[in-house]
């Protein structure tokens, strides 16, 4: 087995077969799992397609046995222990600007462009974004629990309700990976699947943590399907599953696993913000690619919809379409066979309601990059009922709906959102969305939605979800 965060791991172009597959082509990367900071060769693997058709990596995926061997090795020596926060700040440093397993920054970032679809802007913000939250660990930690507690030889102490956790981690950004190196900076021993678009992202941070000196049995990376993330979560003591509305109803019920689902963020405007703010909410909804879970996706207002639809509509037909791998890339893209499929599902969702988008297109909104690559191009739907099905429905590119809220409709078309934007008259809805508990964040003004700071839970608190209160009582 060859170190995982060492110089004997083949990089881009090496030639070396991996056990029972066939030759990579040049610059095709390998990704075995990691298990007690080693690579294990696995003989079950799966071929990774870039958008624009060809072939980024091979990956070894962790058949059940193996998944169940780093079980066992990890709990053996999970002992709950708190890594130096120099650990997390090195491994952010590293994840950004080092050159880990023969793979250079820029060469990591064209993967991932290209095996997710996000444009290479998005990519460069969430490299600086991982390498921000590493770098403050202690504070994100901190900022999320109530101020410590002792007094004459009584005293609260936060600790790990477990030993070892499971990340089954997404594709749409590679930010939320930030979760589960939290998880280890208290206390934790982790075993992550990544997601099957983006094994890039925690693979590299597998290697930057090792590198950075943190204990090789604290972690292990496990590539596989569901099925092995659903054995990893019911195996560990806690889990975190990111995925779309099927997970979310899957692991809901579960007190032992943090469920981060579908965002369906949501504006609510009146008439004369509506007028003030297209270009504003044109952002909101595309920033990114549209595809973080606090873009907006809904767009409520009490002042005309379809004018308000058209002016959005307009602007965001202006974002231009490059390959994601080019710097001027603001939009998301797909390969061919995927394009097709989503083709005939725009068709069909966009009969229910009005294509605000479609006078903008005249060859649809799937536009072709030049490199075999097909760009999503942003849609704008309007309807005239605030609990339509599509109100809150999120799509992989930027996607909103427009529809008409009254007075007497009150909260509930915002329920069940990450983040609700109020902007003109109706911000003294405020108080009473803080109070609703599908609703996770209220914002209200010309701010983004994203807008935050360490002090502030972005979904509820993950400390407290992964740490309890212990009573501490000594003698005087």
């Amino acid at each position: 087995m060859a170190a995982a965060h060492g110089s004997t791991r083949p990089g881009p172009g090496s030639t070396r077969p991996a056990p029972g597959v066939a030759r990579l082509d040049p610059g095709v990367a390998r990704l075995d799992p990691v298990i007690d900071g080693q690579d294990v060769p696995s003989r079950d693997t799966a071929r990774l397609t870039g958008v624009d058709g060809a072939p980024l990596a091979e990956v070894g995926l962790a058949p059940r046995l193996l998944a169940q061997a780093a079980v066992n090795r990890i709990r053996r020596s999970a002992d709950g222990s708190v890594p130096d926060a120099g650990v997390f700040a090195a491994a952010g440093d590293l994840f950004a600007t080092a050159t880990l397993d023969g793979e250079s920054p820029q060469e990591y970032r064209r993967r991932v462009a290209l095996a997710t679809g996000s444009a290479h802007g998005t990519i460069d913000r969430a490299v600086a974004g991982i390498r921000a939250a590493l770098n403050q660990t202690e504070l994100l930690n901190s900022s999320e629990l109530p101020a410590p507690f002792a007094a004459g030889g009584y005293a609260r102490h936060w600790v790990p309700r477990g030993r070892v956790l499971a990340a089954v981690v997404p594709n749409n950004h590679p930010e939320p990976n930030v979760t589960w190196v939290r998880a280890l900076s208290l206390g934790y021993s982790v075993l992550v699947r990544p997601g099957s678009k983006d094994p890039f992202t925690p693979r590299r941070l597998t290697a930057a943590l090792l590198r950075a000196g943190l204990a090789p049995h604290r972690i292990a990376f496990l590539p596989g399907g569901h099925e092995t993330g659903e054995h990893l979560i019911d195996q560990a003591d806690l889990g975190i599953v990111y995925g779309g509305p099927d997970a979310a109803a899957r692991w809901a019920g579960r007190r032992d696993v943090l469920v981060r689902g579908p965002g369906r963020s949501k504006a609510l405007v009146d008439a004369a913000a509506a007028a003030r703010l297209p270009d504003r909410l044109a952002d909101w909804i595309a920033d990114d690619g549209g595809v973080r879970c606090n873009n907006i996706s809904a767009v409520l207002t009490s002042g005309p919809v379809d004018e308000l639809a058209d002016a959005l509509a307009e602007r965001l037909a202006a974002l231009p379409v490059h390959p994601v791998t080019s710097p001027e890339a603001v939009l998301p893209a797909t390969g061919r066979d995927d394009a097709a499929a989503l083709r005939d599902h725009l068709a069909t969702l966009t009969a229910q309601v009005t294509d605000h988008s479609a006078r903008l297109y005249p060859d649809g909104p799937l536009a072709e990059a030049g490199d075999g690559s097909t760009v999503l191009r942003p849609l704008v739907v309007a309807t005239d009922d605030p609990f339509h099905p599509l109100v809150g429905t999120e799509l992989p590119f930027p996607f909103v709906v427009v529809a008409p809220w009254r007075t007497e409709h009150g909260i509930a078309p915002l329920r069940d959102s990450l983040v609700v934007s109020l902007n003109g008259r109706h911000t003294d809805l405020a108080q009473q969305l803080l109070r609703e508990p599908s609703v996770r964040k209220v914002t209200t003004g010309p701010v983004r939605p994203w807008a935050s700071r360490p002090e502030l839970p972005h979904d509820g608190s993950l400390a407290g979800f992964l740490l309890e209160p212990k009573a501490l009582v000594v003698a005087t």
